[in-house]
């Protein structure tokens, strides 16, 4: 589907609620072709939820969501997803282009042989990631920072117009971070695809984000980093006094200690 200018996704008046406790109300976001959003707050504040919404696993209590124009649906191929980082163990028997090839085919049981289109698609993901060396190998013999590359390829296979990222950096050195959040940014800017990534660490993205939702306490706002990551921002929407500091091009998150919140490079457990 050719991209436009039009917003991909759409959310009015959202509201979700779960085992009778809200977690955001009345949201509304607009996400055009291209932009890149990321998604912070506290655990439990719906970030994850917001993800299964918009992959059509779990339906809005009230409002509407379009994608792409058209109503929300399971499947959709103009949609790519990196889940969070979970190790493989050691003796699982696939290898990585099996996982990337899973973009294409789905989670069907046992792998069939792939079309010379496929195989060519697939190995163009690969490449993408720089996975070449180690695609064929086990999936549980690779580092998690190889294994994440080749999760990014099978998200990128089917060349979405719209990435959403699952907290994509969870347990990777920085050096694995950077790598995996340079290769989103790369697709993003060449397929002007727009991305919505959940995390716990913004200063790996930072320098990538055009705006910040940034959900706490059933609430929301959205906005660039400048205005969201600010004192007078945070506080207003957790209720109590949140300080935001800058040292040297990283943003510090400091709050009450019953708050919750991870802005400093620290791995959290995810929403």
């Amino acid at each position: 589907m050719t991209q436009t200018e039009h917003n991909t996704i759409l959310l009015e008046h959202a509201h979700l609620s779960r085992d009778a406790r809200v977690l955001w109300n009345d949201l509304n976001l607009a996400v055009k072709a291209g932009e890149f959003i990321a998604v912070l707050g506290p655990n439990g504040s719906g970030k994850t939820s917001l993800l299964k919404v918009l992959l059509g696993l779990l339906p809005l209590s009230d409002g509407m969501l379009s994608i792409l124009g058209a109503p929300v649906n399971k499947g959709n191929k103009h949609i790519g997803y990196i889940p969070q980082q979970k190790g493989f163990d050691a003796d699982i028997p696939i290898r990585g282009r099996d996982l990337v090839q899973l973009g294409i085919t789905g989670y069907r049981y046992g792998f069939s042989k792939a079309s010379p289109l496929t195989e060519h698609r697939i190995d163009e993901a690969i490449e993408t990631v720089g996975a070449t060396l180690y695609a064929n190998m086990p999936l549980g013999l690779l580092s998690g920072g190889e294994q994440q590359r080749l999760r990014v390829a099978q998200a990128l296979v089917g060349k979405p117009d719209i990435l959403l990222c699952d907290e994509p950096l969870l347990s990777l050195d920085i050096a694995s971070q950077q790598t995996v959040t340079k290769l989103i940014d790369e697709y993003r800017q060449k397929q002007h695809a727009s991305v919505i990534f959940v995390t716990h660490e913004v200063n790996p993205v930072l320098q990538y984000v055009d705006r910040i939702l940034y959900l706490a306490n059933g609430r929301w706002v959205i906005d660039t980093p400048d205005v969201v990551l600010q004192s007078k921002t945070l506080s207003g929407l957790y209720g109590t006094e949140i300080e935001v500091l800058k040292v040297k091009n990283r943003v510090l998150v400091l709050g009450a200690e019953d708050v919750e919140i991870n802005h400093t490079g620290h791995h959290g457990a995810p929403a």
